[in-house]
């Protein structure tokens, strides 16, 4: 999910020259864009599904073949059921899955934090009277929370392709959490360092928060730890009431 811990993922990863850990990733978007393809008139009218499934499997190895890295984690919600699907039909090679795990209610806690003070942040654009407003704008059904739960609930019936990470632990032992990571990937290991750490950039590129709001993506460069967070005792009783049970 988002506030997870993605960010400090990706600038640990992205130290290793071999390694290309994504920011949020358009290839499934594109993958289901051309396969929603079919159910229009024009397809309907003739279809031609052979070359539109060439289409398809091509989707990854041409958005990636200008890039330098051997190893890419592209993030996106790819556990989702359809997502699965696609990826099994089109993608035609093995892969594995890194999932990334935290409590709602400190992912919404998160939330809250960056909304409160961070004027321009997505959810104040919006005309959301309150927290339980914007929380429940956060998590409409077909938001980016809700699509990475989905993925996450069907992750767990493919554990042979999927690492599971607890936020806490990766903040607690960064370095035990990702030579895991290394085993389960069985690719050569590589010193990283979890300290003195750079904002994500891939291939000469950063986030460019102004259209998610400022410090969407940002993270403390100088170590690695947890700290509190006073909004989890701030989310309405509602939220709570609804989400609260939502734990790994």
């Amino acid at each position: 999910m988002p506030r997870s811990g993605n960010t400090l993922f990706a600038s640990i990863m992205n130290q290793n020259p071999s390694v290309a850990a994504t920011a949020n990733s358009i290839t499934l978007e594109i993958m289901k864009d051309l396969y929603l393809l079919k159910e229009t008139d024009v397809f309907q009218n003739f279809q031609d599904h052979r070359s539109l499934d060439n289409v398809l499997d091509s989707v990854y190895v041409n958005y990636y073949k200008d890039w330098p890295q051997k190893y890419i984690i592209d993030r996106g919600p790819v556990m989702t059921p359809s997502n699965f699907e696609l990826m099994q039909k089109h993608f035609k090679k093995p892969f594995k899955c890194v999932v990334i795990l935290r409590d709602l209610m400190d992912v919404l806690a998160s939330y809250m934090k960056w909304y409160t003070e961070t004027p321009d942040a997505f959810p104040n654009r919006f005309n959301c009277k309150n927290d339980d407003e914007k929380l429940s704008m956060v998590m409409n059904s077909k938001g980016a929370v809700a699509k990475d739960l989905e993925a996450i609930k069907n992750a767990y019936n493919y554990p042979e392709i999927c690492h599971f990470i607890k936020y806490d632990d990766l903040v607690k032992n960064p370095e035990e959490e990702i030579n895991k990571i290394y085993k389960f990937f069985n690719i050569p290991y590589f010193k990283h360092r979890f300290f003195d750490l750079d904002q994500v950039q891939v291939n000469g590129m950063g986030y460019n928060d102004s259209v998610v709001g400022k410090d969407m993506h940002t993270i403390k460069t100088n170590e690695i730890k947890k700290e509190y967070n006073p909004y989890i005792e701030k989310i309405p009783k509602r939220i709570k009431d609804k989400y609260g049970h939502i734990r790994f």
